[in-house]
């Protein structure tokens, strides 16, 4: 298969770690350790794509040390603070671009022509989006300019773009994926409450309250203070499911920026319920992971998904990405286990080589 030619706006921790982990996975591979063996991973292959089989070939930020810089210099450029893995790293032929801002995010105007030509000339299949949280302007413009390019989109964030709408029918007559919204970490805080939430209802304990807080260190945290709103939605969406009241449930994506953590998240989950003749249930829980390797589990899924649906020309949502977002397009109840992994085989069915040009 060819490598999947990838383009990401935003090179922050997430970022750093996806590079870096893709290497880490090249040298194992290199060693003779078989794929299955990989650690940390989900699907070894997905339509024929392996985890390390990622070729970095666009980038956009706005940060004023990354702008310009060399990708791999940029990966490693403060603010971003994922650890350095113990690989070497290669010297990327690219430079990051300066990217959108809100201020000249509108289709037509010279900072998204200037996108749309460094999509095409780079031959991108896929755009990850991996901005900040809080700049919904900014996601539409990079979603349209994706489309623009004939390029699939994969929106790391709860901004909205594959659960609007009109963008995601303009995907879909144009036979272009589009991925999201809002990754759910390989084994985060959502996944975990949703786990337990659901065992109190199959168990017949009656929730009386929910809460979770997280408290990290990196950038992401620092911003959620305040741009926390569609994170906090989109969290009480990954919670959703059959036979759950999550009314009594209290979400706070960031309790607090802690910057000695650096890349590690901390969530603090409580449950507290009333089992046989109202006896009380109380359940507490503190989970901590490396932040960007917990999304990176699940980018690694996104971006393959999404490039093999460019290739096998399925446009729009693809239900083989549902179960690692917190908002898949349609909700939750639209993508059953079933529906999900038969979507999946259907990608790996159709699997063919990248084709070698966007128009």
């Amino acid at each position: 298969m060819e490598p999947l030619r990838l383009a990401v706006a935003g090179v922050g921790n997430n970022i750093s770690a996806l590079f870096q982990g893709a290497e880490y996975y090249r040298r194992a591979d290199a060693e003779g350790i078989t794929e299955d063996s990989f650690p940390g991973i989900r699907l070894p292959r997905v339509a024929g794509l392996g985890v390390s089989d990622l070729r970095f070939v666009a980038a956009f930020d706005v940060h004023p040390a990354k702008v310009g810089a060399a990708f791999t210099d940029a990966v490693l450029c403060p603010p971003n603070n994922y650890p350095r893995l113990d690989v070497e790293l290669p010297e990327v032929d690219v430079v990051v671009d300066e990217g959108m801002r809100v201020a000249d995010s509108e289709p037509g105007s010279a900072a998204f022509d200037r996108v749309v030509e460094r999509l095409r000339q780079s031959r991108a299949e896929v755009l990850l989006y991996s901005l900040p949280t809080g700049l919904q302007k900014t996601a539409t413009a990079y979603a349209r300019a994706a489309l623009a390019a004939g390029v699939a989109a994969v929106n790391c964030t709860p901004e909205l773009m594959a659960r609007d709408p009109e963008l995601l029918a303009d995907f879909e007559r144009a036979g272009v994926p589009l991925i999201g919204d809002d990754l759910a970490s390989q084994f985060g805080t959502s996944v975990v409450h949703r786990a337990l939430l659901g065992l109190l209802a199959a168990r017949g304990i009656t929730l009386v309250s929910s809460y979770q807080l997280n408290f990290g260190g990196n950038e992401d945290f620092r911003n959620l203070r305040d741009q926390g709103a569609s994170k906090q939605q989109s969290k009480l969406n990954a919670l959703a499911q059959d036979g759950v009241d999550t009314s009594r449930v209290e979400v706070i994506p960031s309790a607090g920026f802690i910057g000695q953590l650096k890349d590690n998240k901390v969530a603090v989950l409580n449950l507290e319920g009333r089992g046989w003749a109202g006896t009380p249930v109380s359940l507490d829980l503190k989970l901590k992971v490396q932040d960007s390797s917990n999304a990176s589990g699940v980018i690694i899924d996104l971006v393959r998904i999404a490039a093999a649906a460019l290739r096998s020309g399925i446009g729009g949502f693809c239900p083989a990405a549902a179960g690692v977002l917190k908002s898949p397009a349609g909700g939750h109840g639209a993508h059953s286990p079933e529906v999900v992994a038969a979507s999946l085989r259907a990608l790996d069915d159709t699997a063919r080589p990248a084709a070698n040009a966007h128009p």
